[in-house]
């Protein structure tokens, strides 16, 4: 059983930046794969990054090069600083973990976080 809680989410203008965390609990956690995943208002969830236990790194393509997502396995923490963020990356965002690595498309992770909201408007 992995317990996530995300933080860090707010109000920020368009070009700003943000650094979300999301601390987990459990046994084995840097064995986990972990991820992170959005829902926009009237959407569905969409995948945005994930980092496995290797340290491989994955982004869906409008993140690419704006968005990082990193973990501290000492501290079970993992982050995504987004910089440059636009308005159409407001959404909640969700820490999950998982140890299979369906692709970078996937939603499906066996655990999931409560979310923290991100808004992008001047």
């Amino acid at each position: 059983q992995v317990h996530l809680v995300e933080s860090g989410g707010g109000l920020v203008q368009p070009g700003g930046s943000l650094r979300l965390s999301c601390q987990a609990s459990g046994r084995d956690v840097t064995t986990y794969g972990m991820g992170w995943l959005r829902q926009a208002p009237g959407k569905e969830r969409e995948f945005v990054a994930d980092i496995r236990e290797d340290g491989n790194t994955y982004y869906t393509d409008s993140v690419q090069g704006r968005f990082t997502i990193s973990r501290d396995d000492a501290k079970n923490i993992l982050y995504l600083r987004m910089n440059n963020l636009k308005p159409e990356d407001t959404a909640v965002y969700y820490c999950a973990a998982d140890r299979r690595w369906l692709g970078p498309t996937t939603t499906q992770y066996n655990y999931l976080g409560q979310g923290t909201e991100v808004t992008v408007s001047s």
